[in-house]
């Protein structure tokens, strides 16, 4: 299996997409460099979604933004699931039962 590596540095990407624009290839750039070329054609797509040339994807501050609602919605769900088993335990140590007027 391969190892991983660290992210390229943004500048390090920028310039490699500046040089397959200005005419050189994803191939002969992943010689000379390490980076794949597969990777290289993923951040010249990704640079053209960002500049509104494509529109095939998203743009990478949307992916971020979705990757963060996407972690903060799993946060939520594991926070409500821990008071609706705290509040389970409540109630059957006091002997209650919830009012469950919250809504849920």
């Amino acid at each position: 299996m391969p190892r991983s590596h660290p992210p390229y540095a943004p500048e390090f990407r920028r310039q490699l997409v500046e040089l397959v624009r200005s005419g050189r290839t994803p191939e002969e750039l992943s010689r000379e460099f390490e980076p794949t070329a597969q990777a290289i054609w993923n951040w010249v797509r990704q640079a053209e979604r960002d500049a509104g040339r494509r529109d095939d994807g998203l743009p990478e501050a949307e992916r971020a933004e979705l990757a963060r609602l996407r972690r903060e919605n799993r946060q939520l769900r594991q926070e409500r699931e821990i008071l609706s088993k705290a509040a389970a335990w409540f109630a059957q140590e006091t002997g209650t039962i919830p009012s469950g007027s919250s809504g849920s």
